[in-house]
Parts: C-alpha cells; sequence; structure tokens
C-alpha cells in the first residue's frame, strides 16, 4: 500500500532514504566523491522506484554540511562522529540534515525513518542510540513542531 502525503509517494521516499543511507555509508568508507556514489547508486535496477530526485538531495546536501552537521550533532552523541558506527553515523548525519534543511518533512516522519533503517541496517541496538540523539537534535531545532 502506497501513502499519499501531499501528492508526494511516501513508499519512493522511503525507499529513497534506504538506498541515500547505503550510499552515505559507501561514501564515508570508500573516499569517494559523492558524484560518484550517486552514479554508482543511480544506475541501480532497485533506483527505479526510489524518489531520485530525494535521494540525490539527501546525499548532496549531507555531503554539501557534513561539518555543521556533525557539529550540531557532537554535543549530543557520547562519543566522537568519527567513533560512532558507520551505518548510524550515516543514518544521524541524514537524520540531522533533513531536521534542519527540510523544514516540509515532519519531524516524527524523519526520527521514524532514521530508527527503521537503523534497525534494517545497523547494529543491534544502533537504532536506539540514533533515536536518542536525534529525539534531542529534533528539540534544538524543531521546538515550534514538537510542543504543537
Amino acid at each position: 500500500m502506497t501513502t499519499q502525503h501531499s501528492g508526494i509517494d511516501a513508499a519512493a521516499r522511503s525507499r529513497a532514504r534506504r538506498r541515500a543511507l547505503q550510499a552515505l555509508y559507501a561514501w564515508q568508507m570508500s573516499g569517494s566523491s559523492m558524484n560518484a556514489v550517486i552514479e554508482q547508486f543511480r544506475h541501480e535496477q532497485d533506483m527505479e522506484v526510489a524518489d531520485l530526485d530525494y535521494f540525490e538531495n539527501l546525499l548532496r546536501g549531507v555531503a554539501d554540511h557534513v561539518d555543521a552537521l556533525d557539529a550540531r550533532l557532537r554535543p549530543h552523541l557520547d562519543r566522537e562522529v568519527e567513533q560512532v558506527d558507520p551505518i548510524e553515523r550515516a543514518a544521524l548525519r541524514l537524520g540531522a540534515y533533513e531536521l534542519e534543511f527540510r523544514p516540509d518533512v515532519p519531524y516524527r516522519v524523519i526520527l521514524n525513518e532514521a530508527i527503521e533503517v537503523t534497525k534494517r541496517f545497523g547494529a543491534d541496538h544502533g537504532h536506539s542510540y540514533v533515536n536518542g540523539v536525534l529525539d534531542k537534535l529534533a528539540i534544538e531545532l524543531r521546538t515550534a513542531e514538537k510542543k504543537g
């Protein structure tokens, strides 16, 4: 079942986030340029069912703002950003980007999606860590929305 929200295909966005997490992981581990990573992922078969524009927006946004995103995350982490598990780090960066730069996406959607992709690809309790960090960041960045 596909749900529509303001004309946006939620399932295609979910797939875009899932693939963006994998692409961010690849980018973090390989040291390749983001353009190279995007090109590599764009040609994969299951990308046909993802929101490609959103996928690229997420990846380019994280790459362009990675230092600022890490600075936003740092006060809420119990270790250095570089010491966070690479899957969890990718999920945190994606979530932080959406919280700060995509006000069109409700914070609850961002947190739920980050938890789901971390459950799917991360360590056993990684999703709890991601949830805790992003929830604190949501309070900081989405105060009005969280109160409403």
